[in-house]
């Protein structure tokens, strides 16, 4: 264990895993997810609780060929990821710059004239994926083709159109293992572009027969709930927690959307990238795998049905002989073994392997001041007490508010969110974990009962 520290030091990024993630499920014929029946997470159809870990893959469909999407696939099935987010209609010049195969996704940028030949290539990512046993979370078209606040455009959309959209793309996937996300890093900022995304909800529910569920991805910053909690299409809420600092605090917002009626599951489906300058200048340094552990871990115990990875370079799918977006300086094929999207799985890992879905958000579980901004400790716990998991980010010792756990049969030990190892620990008022206290040091304390059910 020791020669696994010392590599850990010298050689940075590396990952020592001793576990490796969960095989993934295999998927039904008509794959299709549900809404548990408390409303707080997501299962297969076959009831089984579904973690939803995704990528922003943006540009998958537009910039991958066949054997790239393949390489980038399998990479992801192989961490344990369950949902890959990518988009039709693409930010990067989407409908002016072909796919790797020369064709365009529309003719004449009419949303009602979708080119064959380019959908060919996405049903045959498509269909990768759920060989794989991954979903799509399937944008049919970024949001600056309804709402040209920044970008290329141009803006495409009528309430008419995006209907007859929807319907096509809901038809032709309406037996596959898909997700739709609406939306596209934009909010509806008029009357006309909320008429335009429910159009296309209502296009997708009546072309896929209401198979698949849906959500909306906003802007940095928002909230699907703001728009559309309410409406009956909004099965699941999304929030962009994005780039613009650090320490960004995506749990308030977990928790917020955990409190609403009717009762929604919720997850951050953007928050700050690996490898991404901080709010996008390159002198403020960079978002590393400590940052991605941090918004993942915060997510993960404040109530969410999952979480979304990102890294800068994969989104765009940049590569040397391509124009870098906001600094990008490391080729996607390198960029896939950054230790964030590993390090991810291994919390999902542990997740489903406990039985996360029996946890509530449990503030209360903590003693005093939880601190604030980047050492923000968040805890989480089953109301039976058969299941508990505290997450310290910077490694700094925990007080309960009682040892609730004195009583109880069962098994505490801290979870190495770097590595997957785990270290029996005790289960007293005071919780310290391994090392020293400082950034990167980050630790879950983990309390298991004895044959507890999942």
């Amino acid at each position: 264990m020791k020669i696994i520290r010392l590599l850990l030091l010298l050689i940075p990024g590396l990952v020592a895993c001793d576990t490796q993630p969960a095989t993934s499920h295999v998927l039904s014929p008509n794959p299709s997810l549900k809404v548990s029946e408390n409303g707080r997470y997501l299962t297969y159809p076959d009831g089984k609780p579904f973690y939803y870990l995704g990528d922003t893959a943006w540009e998958l469909f537009h910039r991958l060929n066949r054997e790239e999407a393949d390489q980038y696939l399998e990479d992801r099935a192989a961490k344990g990821f369950t949902v890959i987010q990518a988009v039709v209609l693409a930010e990067l010049e989407g409908l002016t710059v072909p796919n790797a195969y020369g064709h365009m996704p529309l003719k004449d940028n009419d949303p009602t004239q979708p080119v064959e030949e380019y959908f060919s290539h996405v049903d045959y990512i498509v269909n990768k994926a759920e060989s794989l046993g991954m979903f799509i979370g399937m944008l049919p078209t970024w949001g600056d083709k309804f709402n040209l606040r920044w970008g290329k455009g141009p803006e495409i959309f009528t309430p008419e159109n995006a209907r007859i959209y929807g319907e096509f793309v809901g038809k032709r996937y309406r037996d596959k293992p898909i997700i739709w996300i609406l939306g596209g890093d934009r909010i509806p900022e008029s009357d006309t572009q909320l008429e335009i995304v429910r159009s296309m909800a209502a296009g997708l529910e009546s072309g896929d027969g209401g198979n698949h569920l849906m959500t909306y991805h906003p802007m940095g910053g928002r909230n699907s709930a703001e728009f559309f909690h309410n409406d009956t299409w909004l099965d699941f809420n999304m929030y962009q927690s994005g780039h613009g600092a650090s320490d960004i605090s995506n749990y308030e917002t977990n928790l917020a959307n955990y409190a609403r009626v009717p009762v929604k599951p919720t997850l951050d489906g953007e928050p700050r990238y690996e490898d991404h300058p901080i709010n996008w200048k390159p002198g403020n340094g960079w978002f590393d795998e400590a940052d991605v552990r941090q918004a993942a871990w915060w997510g993960g115990l404040s109530g969410s049905c999952g979480h979304t990875y990102g890294d800068h370079n994969i989104w765009q799918m940049w590569q040397s002989d391509r124009t870098p977006i906001s600094a990008a300086r490391t080729p996607w094929q390198q960029a896939i073994h950054h230790p964030g999207s590993a390090q991810v799985g291994l919390m999902k890992q542990l997740l489903e392997q406990a039985g996360w879905y029996r946890m509530e958000p449990s503030e209360a579980l903590i003693a005093g001041d939880t601190t604030s901004g980047g050492r923000k400790i968040i805890a989480a716990m089953a109301p039976d007490h058969s299941l508990a998991m505290i997450y310290t980010p910077y490694g700094f010792p925990v007080r309960m508010s009682e040892d609730i756990f004195s009583e109880e049969t069962g098994h505490a030990y801290w979870f190495d969110p770097r590595t997957g190892e785990k270290q029996d620990a005790e289960s007293g008022e005071m919780l310290d974990p391994p090392g020293a206290p400082g950034r990167g040091n980050d630790w879950v304390w983990v309390w298991e009962a004895t044959n507890a059910g999942n």
